[in-house]
């Protein structure tokens, strides 16, 4: 009779794709290979490393690897885990630049492609980073932030 061995989660070890993991799933417990579970399921794993800090895996094997899986499987969990870490095609720029260089180096200009060139939906800004963001334009540049965006700083 043929047992399926289970893998629990070891917080001290460092995981390679070859790696054995069992995880608890709707269906019950599943093993798979740490690189199966990167396309099965990279949202979840991304969590556990990133957010939970219960996984360690190695960041060639298995971290490269589950960002490029992320980019395609969840768009959205994927810019706002990037945030300004996001490859942006930006005004005189020839190919794609990190969103942090504009938004440090030129943020009226950034704010302006943002969110008056309506590309909100390109880069995701924490809060913490909108205020900064709003504070720079309503200093160096006050006549071209938008009303709802002093409003949200006057709170």
């Amino acid at each position: 009779m043929e047992t399926d061995a289970i893998y629990p989660l070891d917080s001290e070890k460092v995981y390679y794709s070859m790696d054995e993991l069992t995880l608890e799933t709707d269906e019950g417990p599943q093993t798979l290979k740490m690189g199966a579970w990167i396309t099965v399921d990279p949202v979840r794993i991304h969590k556990m490393i990133v957010r939970e800090k219960s996984l360690k895996v190695d960041p060639f094997e298995v971290m490269n690897p589950l960002v490029s899986k992320l980019r395609r499987a969840d768009p959205d969990y994927y810019k706002k885990f990037m945030g300004l870490q996001l490859n942006i095609d930006y005004p005189g720029y020839s190919a794609g630049i990190k969103a942090k260089i504009p938004f440090e180096n030129d943020p009226v200009g950034f704010y302006k492609w943002w969110r008056r060139g309506k590309h909100e939906d390109k880069v995701y800004l924490s809060y913490g980073y909108m205020i900064l963001l709003f504070q720079k334009v309503a200093m160096m540049d006050p006549k071209i932030i938008l009303k709802k965006d002093l409003e949200l700083l006057r709170h």
